[in-house]
């Protein structure tokens, strides 16, 4: 079937797109055609809501209660703080997306509002945030497989070629087609749900509230405790803004995208609340503190099954964050290509729909990623690599924040007022990356300045 053109079921499998056919011509108005295309978009609002939602709650959760544990209580507000602040992103980026159907989030965003250059930076520096990203949570993969295969905990070369294995195996999901990659994406979003669901249940019906730690135990002054414990969260939140990258495989994208982004934030700040409340109740909290695996420490109340049970959960939630990531290197590297920004030939789609190039292409640099930092083992390229893409996608939050403030000051300030403290957040977070993550990441945004120039030039050409 011709692609946007629905088959009129008695015109012989003719395609209506301006031929009729002869003996069965049945005129169609254009609201009729518009509806007939949106409902053949593979995206509707539950995938839109699982793509967001799917790729905040991926690794980092699972750890989270016990590297919050040496803060105490305070670090809930710490919670709360970030809760906030991904509220106040997802707004505004749910306003810029009701502007456009097109796909590629923050980079439109930018590129509308500050021309084509910005809006490369942000699309350039996002990219590399989820090249980033897959590199990490395939390390985390390896890791979490590694408590169920002994074999494999310690052995830097073995949790290497997993981590490969991984991305190459859910990138060929993706190549198959966007339907199958939004399906894969719910599909791993409601079973990583669930076990995360079992522990806050648990911890309602069994936990010991004298577990819950003092409020500030370290006696540290309380609002480095609370900046501290926000900038550990913040990571959680990455991948607010999933939801909005693939806009033109959304149907009703200016409606459906918003209210999926701000759905899927407010639900995921829900959850990790409670759940990190629940670990806290079950495991006590001398032992939370050094638990490597801390909600596998909670399930041993349901009995030996439990703790296999959270590492299985904790393996599909990585696979469905890690999914989430791949399509998303996909749609943004099309996005820049479409527009002469990339080189070309990433704009491909193939029938599936899917940018097939340029997902070939971010899941190499990714893989490249993983060989160059895993001589130094799990953690060290773990933390390396989620601090790099933590930053990376703090610039595209705070210059979306600057253009949503250009469109609506003067216009909207209830909407202005969003976007300056969704800027203010951003700034704030990338303040605490420090001095070295912000020079590597300077680095790597003024290394993509070249791509732009050489790929507007060799498209020029080809023109």
């Amino acid at each position: 079937m011709t692609p946007g053109f629905p088959v009129c079921p008695c015109a012989g499998g003719r395609t209506l797109d301006g031929a009729a056919n002869a003996q069965h011509a049945h005129p169609m108005s254009a609201a009729q055609t518009s509806d007939i295309r949106q409902t053949e978009k593979p995206i509707g609002f539950w995938k839109c809501w699982a793509m967001s939602a799917g790729v905040m709650i991926g690794s980092g959760v699972f750890l989270l209660p016990a590297v919050l544990a040496p803060y105490g209580s305070i670090s809930f507000l710490g919670w709360l703080l970030t809760s906030m602040g991904a509220i106040v992103i997802a707004l505004t980026l749910g306003r810029l997306a009701g502007r456009t159907s097109e796909s590629g989030g923050f980079y439109v965003y930018v590129r509308d509002a500050f021309g084509e250059l910005a809006g490369f930076a942000v699309g350039w520096s996002y990219w590399l945030s989820i090249v980033f990203a897959i590199a990490a949570i395939s390390v985390a993969f390896a890791g979490y497989l590694g408590a169920l295969i002994p074999q494999l905990a310690g052995n830097n070369l073995l949790q290497g070629v997993v981590a490969a294995v991984m991305i190459w195996l859910i990138t060929g999901i993706n190549i198959r087609g966007v339907a199958e990659a939004a399906v894969t994406q719910l599909i791993m979003t409601v079973l990583k749900i669930i076990p995360l669901l079992m522990i806050v249940g648990l911890g309602l019906a069994v936990g010991d509230a004298s577990n819950i730690p003092e409020f500030n135990p370290q006696g540290i002054p309380a609002y480095k405790a609370l900046a501290a414990s926000a900038l550990l969260t913040m990571w959680a939140f990455v991948g607010i803004e999933a939801g909005v990258v693939a806009a033109e495989d959304v149907r009703d994208a200016s409606r459906t995208i918003p209210r999926a982004v701000i759905t899927a934030t407010l639900s995921v700040a829900v959850l990790y609340i409670a759940a990190t409340a629940a670990v806290m109740l079950l495991v006590p909290p001398a032992q939370l503190a050094v638990s490597e695996a801390p909600f596998s420490a909670a399930a041993t109340q349901f009995g030996a099954w439990g703790p296999p049970m959270i590492a299985i959960g904790a393996l599909i939630s990585t696979a469905g964050s890690l999914n989430g990531n791949i399509f998303l290197g996909g749609q943004m590297a099309m996005a820049a290509a479409r527009d002469g920004a990339a080189p070309s030939g990433l704009s491909f789609r193939n029938a599936g729909g899917a940018p097939s190039r340029a997902l070939l292409m971010s899941s190499g640099f990714a893989t490249a990623l993983i060989v160059l930092n895993y001589a130094d083992g799990l953690v060290a390229a773990f933390t390396f690599l989620i601090a790099m893409s933590t930053l990376a996608t703090l610039l595209p939050y705070a210059l979306s924040a600057l253009a949503e403030l250009r469109f609506s000051i003067g216009k909207a300030k209830p909407w202005a007022m969003i976007a300056i403290i969704a800027l203010a957040y951003s700034l704030i977070a990338m303040a605490g990356a420090g001095l070295t993550t912000l020079f590597w990441g300077a680095v790597l945004i003024v290394a993509g300045l070249p791509v732009f120039y050489f790929s507007k030039r060799g498209n020029a050409k080809n023109a």
